[in-house]
């Protein structure tokens, strides 16, 4: 996915095909009047790249000009189209072929009909490269058809999100349903914390690391830091009440975030549903749980690797290390089970280059 302000936008048409249907529509359009010398007019901005492209293919002759509209301001239609650059007078007694990037609503067809109906025209016709049917008016005949989209938002070949994203060659479709809230698993050493700290930032997603939260509140003496302490002094477990109440705060704390990384939560069955259940109070859901796997031997090199630097015990004797994997393996196991049930358990390679692993991570991402 790519950002353009502060939205996401998925691929949805790529180049390949959106230069097919232009050639469908030069054609279309060389049929009807290869014998005599048309006028193409493209709509401002967001037809240039069509324009040229549709030159490009049509083999006979023509002539070309712009007429400029607006009727959007960010991702909606303001209803009033303007006339910001008229069209020529040149074009009197000329079979003219209007180009429009894309045709949803009919507003701006009807600004265009409009104009040309009141310009002494031989005869007009309209081509879209992108046409919207659910939400077309359908007042007007529209001529020339290239791609028929549903009503979603695009950016990319000239059409923006304010102002930015003409330049794309491909197509790339507002990604509406962009709250995504991941399960991040993985045994020590597996480059969890790496990879979140890519995905948050591709992803616009707020990491919670279940350790830096409880460190955070038992530091700062919050009320759930000292009731958490209370139990750690006891040489007790934290109940799962008090970890949930800990996480819901660093939610509502993020009300702009796209989504949320859960690291180091859940560990049981029972904290998954408790997620779960407190999630779906939010009307949010995890959304994958996805497994870092790597080979044991793999991960134990690179912990004594990383013990040396760091100066961690844990990660400097191998036998603890391997207690640590088995304890992960066990914990694990269950959570597996209950996530594969819900069908949003997934397992991607660990080893490799660090953004080799990131595209493997955002491939399943990018399938929900």
């Amino acid at each position: 996915m790519i950002k353009l302000h502060d939205k996401y936008f998925r691929p949805y048409l790529t180049e390949q095909e959106i230069l097919a249907a232009v050639k469908k529509i030069a054609g279309q359009i060389a049929e009807d009047y290869k014998n005599e010398t048309p006028v193409f007019i493209g709509v401002l901005n967001g037809s240039f790249m069509f324009v040229a492209d549709l030159l490009k293919e049509y083999q006979h002759n023509c002539e070309v000009s712009f007429v400029r509209l607006s009727s959007y301001s960010g991702l909606s239609s303001t209803g009033i189209v303007e006339t910001l650059i008229d069209v020529s007078d040149t074009i009197e007694g000329r079979s003219v072929i209007i180009l429009e990037d894309v045709i949803d609503t009919g507003r701006t067809v009807k600004q265009l009909v409009h104009m040309f109906s009141n310009s002494n025209v031989k005869e007009f016709k309209i081509a879209t490269l992108f046409y919207k049917p659910s939400v077309y008016s359908g007042e007007y005949n529209i001529d020339y058809v290239g791609i028929e989209i549903p009503n979603k938002f695009i950016v990319g070949y000239g059409l923006d999100y304010n102002e930015l994203g003409r330049n794309l060659r491909e197509v790339y479709q507002l990604n509406q349903n962009n709250m995504i809230n991941l399960v991040l698993f993985g045994k020590p050493g597996a480059g969890k914390g790496t990879q979140a700290n890519f995905l948050k930032e591709q992803y616009n997603l707020k990491h919670i690391s279940t350790g830096d939260v409880f460190r955070y509140n038992i530091k700062n003496g919050t009320e759930l830091g000292t009731l958490a302490k209370s139990f750690i002094d006891k040489g007790e477990l934290v109940p799962d009440e008090v970890t949930i109440n800990m996480l819901k705060e660093e939610v509502e704390k993020n009300p702009d975030a796209s989504g949320f990384i859960f690291d180091g939560f859940p560990r049981t069955t029972a904290q998954a549903e408790a997620l779960d259940n407190f999630l779906s109070t939010k009307d949010m859901k995890i959304d994958a749980t996805i497994a870092l796997d790597a080979n044991d031997e793999v991960l134990i090199q690179r912990l004594l690797e990383r013990g040396k630097v760091s100066g961690r015990s844990d990660d400097q004797d191998e036998s603890k290390i391997r207690n640590r994997f088995e304890e992960y393996n066990q914990k694990t196991a269950p959570l597996q089970a209950y996530y594969n049930k819900q069908g949003k358990f997934h397992t991607v390679n660990g080893i490799g280059e660090i953004k080799e692993i990131t595209t493997r991570l955002s491939k399943v991402i990018d399938t929900l």
